[in-house]
Parts: C-alpha cells; sequence; structure tokens
C-alpha cells in the first residue's frame, strides 16, 4: 500500500518544510520533490484505510463500525510498514441536522447502511483514528509523529449532511473567545467567519441516545491530542490531519481547530493533507484559516474532478481553505482508462486510489508520466475499475474475506461479524 522512499540526490528539505513551514515553495513546481511525495503517499494511505476497515453491509450488527481493532489496524489494513505507526484512538461521529431536512430522504431507516435494527448503535458511525509514529521511528525522525486520518462519505447520514446542509452557518462555535471578538467588516456580504452547516455538524454533535458514544467527534479528538500532547511532552511533535472529499472537508476542520483553540501550543506544526476536498467555507473564514502560522493546509487536487468545486461551483459563497494545491491530471496516465464524461467518470476521477497512482508519477503538467516510486498498479481498482483492462486486474478487489462470516469455535457455528477484536471502540463517554 505505501512506497519504497527515494532519496534525493540534491539536499533533502527539513521534516518542517515537508509539513509547509515555507508553503512547500520550491517543492511541488517545476517537480514534485520526492520526500513530499512520499510524504503525501503516506497520508493518501492513511485515507484509504479508513475505507478499508469500515464495514458497510447493512445486515451486519456491525454495520457503522469498523471492521478492525486499534492494535492490529495497520496490519489489518495491509498498511506496508506496518510496524511503523500505532493507532491509539478512534473516532465517531453523528449528525445534528434537523429531522425535517433528514427526513427528506423517505426510507423507514435513519441510516441507508443500517438496515439491521440490532446494529452496534443508531447513529453514530466510524469516522477515523488518531494514531503515533513507533518509539524507533521518533527517535530516527527527532519527533514524534501524530496522525489524525477522516473517513470519506459512505453512510446516508453523511450523504445528506453533504446535500442538505451546505447552507453557510456562523463558524463561531469553533472561533476562539479572543478571536470571535474580531470580526472583520471590511466585506460587508460576508461579516463573519462562516462554514458547511452539514460538517460542521458532523464535528460537533453528539448523540445523547447511544449506548457507545456520546460525545462529539471533537471532544474525542481534542481529548486525545491533549493527552497525547502531554506523554510526550518532552518531545518534538508534529501533527498531520489528513482526508479523502467529506474526510477531507473534516481534516480542514479539525486542523483549524486544534490551532485556534490551543489545544497545540504555538510551536506545534500542524498541517492538514487532504484529497479531493470540497469547499468548507467562506472568505473571512480563510483569513482567519491563514492568521495562524502553524497552520498549514496542502490540497491534492485532480483537475477532473468536480468534488473541489462544490458545493457552489465558484459563485463565491464558498472558497478554497488551502495553502497550497498540487493540481494532477488522471489523463496523463497512460495506465488509466480513457473516459469521456458520464456518471460513472465523476467517482473514478475522485476516487483517492487512482489519484495516488497519478502523484506516484507526477513530475508537473508539462512532463510524461512516471512513476517515480514502488507503487502497485492493482491498487487503482481496489474500488474501481479505471486501470485499463489489459492489466487483467478485477474492479473493486478489496472485499471483507466470506463477506465477513467468521468461524465461532465455542458454538460450532459461523456468525457475521463480530465486534473488533477485545471490543476496541471508543471509551465510552
Amino acid at each position: 500500500m505505501a512506497t519504497t522512499v527515494v532519496k534525493s540526490t540534491e539536499t533533502s528539505p527539513t521534516w518542517e518544510e515537508l509539513l509547509g513551514s515555507k508553503n512547500w515553495e520550491g517543492l511541488v513546481e517545476p517537480e514534485l520533490e520526492e520526500n513530499l511525495r512520499n510524504s503525501i503517499l503516506r497520508c493518501g494511505d492513511f485515507c484509504q484505510a479508513t475505507y478499508d476497515c469500515f464495514n458497510s453491509n447493512p445486515i451486519s450488527p456491525q454495520c457503522g463500525n469498523s471492521r478492525y481493532g486499534k492494535d492490529t489496524f495497520f496490519h489489518d489494513v495491509m498498511l506496508e510498514n506496518a510496524s511503523r505507526y500505532q493507532v491509539v484512538s478512534f473516532i465517531y461521529a453523528t449528525s445534528g441536522l434537523g429531522d425535517v431536512r433528514k427526513n427528506l430522504f423517505l426510507h423507514p431507516n435513519k441510516d441507508l447502511l443500517r438496515c439491521n435494527p440490532f446494529c452496534w448503535d443508531s447513529e453514530s458511525n466510524w469516522m477515523g483514528y488518531v494514531a503515533v509514529s513507533s518509539d524507533k521511528v521518533s527517535k530516527a525522525n527527532g519527533r514524534r509523529e501524530i496522525y489524525v486520518a477522516w473517513r470519506g462519505t459512505i453512510t446516508r447520514t453523511e450523504w445528506e449532511s453533504n446535500l442538505f446542509g451546505a447552507i453557510p452557518v456562523s463558524a463561531k462555535p469553533l472561533l476562539s473567545e479572543s478571536s470571535s471578538k474580531k470580526v472583520d467588516l471590511s466585506i460587508f456580504w460576508e461579516p463573519e467567519p462562516k462554514i458547511h452547516e452539514g460538517w460542521l455538524s458532523i464535528y460537533t454533535s453528539n448523540n445523547s441516545t447511544s449506548n457507545y458514544v456520546k460525545t462529539s467527534a471533537r471532544v474525542q479528538l481534542t481529548n486525545t491530542i491533549k493527552e497525547l500532547t502531554e506523554k510526550y511532552k518532552n518531545e518534538k511533535l508534529s501533527i498531520v490531519v489528513t482526508g479523502h472529499s467529506l474526510g477531507g472537508a473534516m481534516a480542514t476542520i479539525s486542523a483549524f481547530d486544534l490551532v485556534e483553540n490551543d489545544v497545540v501550543g504555538p510551536d506545534v506544526p500542524v498541517s492538514a493533507f487532504v484529497f479531493g476536498c470540497p469547499q468548507v467555507g467562506n472568505r473571512q473564514l480563510k483569513k482567519r484559516v491563514e492568521a495562524h502560522s502553524n497552520l498549514k493546509i496542502f490540497h491534492v487536487k485532480n483537475i477532473r474532478d468536480i468534488v473541489p468545486n462544490l458545493p457552489d461551483f465558484h459563485f463565491s459563497i464558498y472558497v478554497p481553505l488551502d495553502t497550497i494545491e498540487l493540481e494532477i491530471d488522471t489523463n496523463k496516465s497512460p495506465y488509466l482508462k480513457t473516459i469521456w464524461f458520464k456518471l460513472e467518470s465523476i467517482a473514478d476521477f475522485h476516487n483517492l486510489q487512482a489519484n495516488l497512482h497519478i502523484v506516484a508519477g507526477w513530475n508537473g503538467a508539462d512532463s510524461k508520466y512516471e512513476l517515480k516510486v514502488r507503487r502497485s498498479l492493482a491498487l487503482v481498482n481496489k474500488s474501481s475499475k479505471f486501470l485499463k483492462d489489459e492489466y487483467n486486474i478485477p474492479e473493486s478487489w478489496w472485499v471483507e474475506k466470506n463477506k465477513g462470516m467468521v468461524f465461532d469455535e465455542k458454538t460450532g457455528e459461523w456468525v457475521l461479524d463480530p465486534p473488533p477484536p477485545t471490543n476496541q471502540m471508543l471509551s465510552m463517554n
């Protein structure tokens, strides 16, 4: 899944520069710097893991949960060099959008994936994880790496939040007391920072009726980050937040929250590496993001993907919040099918693995595509059929063995999807 690091013959950038301390100046154009390329691909693989572990089987009692536990998570998703990082916490989320908008889809179940009335939770879904670098890796790198990975859209409630939550609302719930008083009135039609209501709801809503996860994703994340910064207070720290699609929006929001509300100190760099990220807020929110010198956002964007133009297609309600964009083009690869615009092409152009495939061989818009790192072509078809047929790779080949059926040695029965090993869900409450 991951890549082999290619050493540069020139002076390599510092880790601070790779995380955007100089806004990635000279590392993207005219060619993508190799260490940065590998950093991007690592983040992309962390994002892919959020899809690979997710249980979307509608008849499963664990639908909406992770199939794998924290201790073996990276091994189970087959991350290369899995022992280099350890998942320390899972993140769960719900949505607080009003019932009127949520019921616009006439369906007897609250969630399209929740046809089983005995599923583990009625509304909350597994949304991501927090991981840290091992002691060995941290010592070698001279810092403790903290990664936060957010999942993209899968469930019904998330689709509803994307579509019916596209109304911009005040970002005040995320603003610190001091910054919320500093309202810029220079642009009269947007007097305050505003944010996509649906994504803010996913981040900040709690679920008091849940038997498992009563606190919001925001509370879960900030508590975990505070615990880790205290635990590793005698080490240099870096925090990277990453996500694809909706996960990119969540990564942007949460990275901003961590610095805006002093969850981490000003000396801890927080970088968001996002893929196919839709627009999250207005110009005033962008100004607030840019006011934090230790917050940087790097956006990998396929020029053929429409999602980064959502939700308003350049009507100036929303704007990109990124520090820098890496614009790639899936048509550059000789390994991918040539697709004329049609419904299925929307998903292919947005597909995470297809975009990571391009990053692995991207040499600039004016240069020929040529793979620079070892990365299996088969990964492209992990959840698509974008790879050319001549390579004989089946489409959407990442599936759970035996469709989640496992043998219970105690009872002698085959059963469907037990909880993650050792029931490693979030510590309740």
